[in-house]
């Protein structure tokens, strides 16, 4: 993949996870204020759920995007595109599906519990 490529599927990737990170900071804040609010909720649990939801999405966000942070630096050295364990080629369609890619395939397959 040429490195224009590569750097504009990285911010468009970037810019979709810090909008997807500020609305989801947006209704934590907003879930958060409804359980401090005396009005009257059926289930106070639901807005507990709600939060925990809230915050499990934006811990995976940020890893989205410290992902992306270390793909653009991989860019920037040269190694964009390589396995970070073999050093093997991803393929660009691989890449192009997910530009924060680390792994091939078959390594990812290896390590389901990464996400890489």
């Amino acid at each position: 993949m040429n490195e224009e490529r590569a750097r504009e599927l990285l911010q468009a990737a970037r810019a979709e996870a810090q909008a997807g990170l500020k609305y989801t900071e947006g209704s934590g804040r907003e879930d958060r204020a409804a359980e401090n609010d005396t009005g009257d909720i059926a289930d106070p649990a639901q807005s507990l759920t709600a939060e925990g939801m809230d915050d499990a999405i934006a811990e995976s966000l940020r890893d989205r995007l410290d992902a992306l942070d270390r793909a653009e630096h991989r860019l920037g050295d040269g190694t964009y595109g390589r396995s970070v364990r073999s050093g093997l080629p991803i393929p660009d369609e691989r890449l192009e599906a997910d530009p924060a890619a680390e792994l091939t395939v078959e390594e990812a397959r290896q390590e389901p519990e990464s996400g890489r």
